[in-house]
């Protein structure tokens, strides 16, 4: 048998201390790589996802950092680019920050990397919402094309993933810097800890996502906040898929390229809702809300054709394996988690107040 492609790899993973990142990880070091570098300013992330292995090596620094930048030598076989700003509802609030710390990392890392000879593959992670149809019609699923309108997006972190490609596809297009760009669906997992990071402005900062956050109140006996009906779709990709996709990327991507990393299968949030009630046996029931008048990406999954065609890659957790096995993670770290919401207790009520 041959060895893994990975064995003997050394690779630069920027935020790589966020849930999907410290996954990618884990599953890199199963494959034999030699050494990992990780880089994550922990804004949104915590230092305790990182495995612990002498062969990772931690910079609490953003990947816009000058002197991060400086440190960086050609030593490195494949560079997967994770770090972003967390997520819509904060970058509306605080644009800046977003750009900050979304667009400008992989603008400064790219004009780094494009002279460095030994790297394979630079794995960019696009969003699928960010170039995704707006309605709340039927979908179709999203193929990857490159014909996104201007008028798309909407929230400045959609814009920023959207920037981010723009950068992938100029650095190889002028320099052959071999970048690939893996499009994520609605990642969930065990790894997501919700109050993780920073205080960035809202309650965002908390309630991250839709499943994490129906997961946590549902074994907490809270109601599940429920917008607009729950009638918007999503298409909910376990993280250990993810982490085998980008590494498939890295390894079957043709640079210049974007691959949906996506589980094909249409979901609704009411749906969702249904089986996380189902799996805790909690008895609150859900709350109706008014739908979020930023948000036009109504339903939406994603195509897996061109994944499996070319990187030989498909999503292989269904949704109910995939939930029962967060329900399970969440209960055993239900204080961690708390602790870590609590942390943020002031902010949330001085927000609620309208003092931010």
């Amino acid at each position: 048998m041959s060895a893994d492609a990975f064995s003997n790899q050394r690779v630069l993973v920027t935020g790589g201390a966020g849930f999907v990142g410290s996954q990618l990880i884990r599953h890199l070091l199963q494959r034999g790589v030699a050494h990992v570098r990780v880089v994550d300013n922990l804004l949104s992330a915590e230092r305790l996802n990182v495995p612990e292995d002498q062969r990772v090596c931690f910079s609490e620094r953003s990947a816009a950092d000058a002197a991060f930048l400086a440190s960086l030598s050609d030593e490195y076989d494949y560079v997967f680019h994770l770090s972003t700003f967390h997520g819509n509802q904060n970058s509306i609030h605080d644009p800046i920050a977003d750009h900050d710390n979304n667009t400008l990392p992989t603008l400064r890392l790219f004009e780094r990397l494009k002279s460095f000879a030994r790297i394979k593959k630079v794995v960019y992670s696009g969003a699928g919402c960010a170039v995704a149809e707006k309605t709340f019609d039927e979908a179709h699923a999203t193929e990857e094309s490159d014909l996104v309108s201007i008028h798309n997006n909407d929230s400045p972190y959609s814009m920023s993933k959207i920037f981010g490609e723009f950068y992938s596809a100029y650095y190889y297009k002028q320099f052959r810097l071999p970048v690939v760009r893996a499009r994520f669906q609605n990642v969930y997992g065990p790894g997501e800890y919700l109050g993780a990071g920073q205080w960035r402005g809202t309650p965002a900062t908390v309630w991250r996502n839709v499943t994490p956050t129906f997961i946590y109140k549902a074994l907490d006996g809270q109601q599940l906040p429920l917008e607009n009906e729950g009638v918007a779709t999503r298409d909910f990709i376990y993280v250990e898929d993810v982490a085998r996709g980008l590494a498939a990327c890295a390894l079957a991507g043709k640079p210049g390229e974007a691959y949906n990393i996506a589980s094909g299968v249409e979901t609704s949030i009411r749906e969702l809702a249904t089986q996380v009630i189902a799996l805790t046996g909690n008895k609150a029931g859900i709350e109706l809300m008014p739908r979020r008048t930023w948000d036009h990406s109504g339903k939406r999954f994603g195509s897996t054709r061109k994944s499996e065609q070319e990187l030989g890659w498909k999503a292989v957790v269904p949704l109910a394996e995939g939930l029962t096995r967060t329900v399970d993670w969440t209960r055993a770290n239900l204080e961690i988690i708390r602790g870590l919401i609590h942390r943020h207790d002031a902010h949330v009520r001085a927000y609620a107040a309208g003092r931010g």
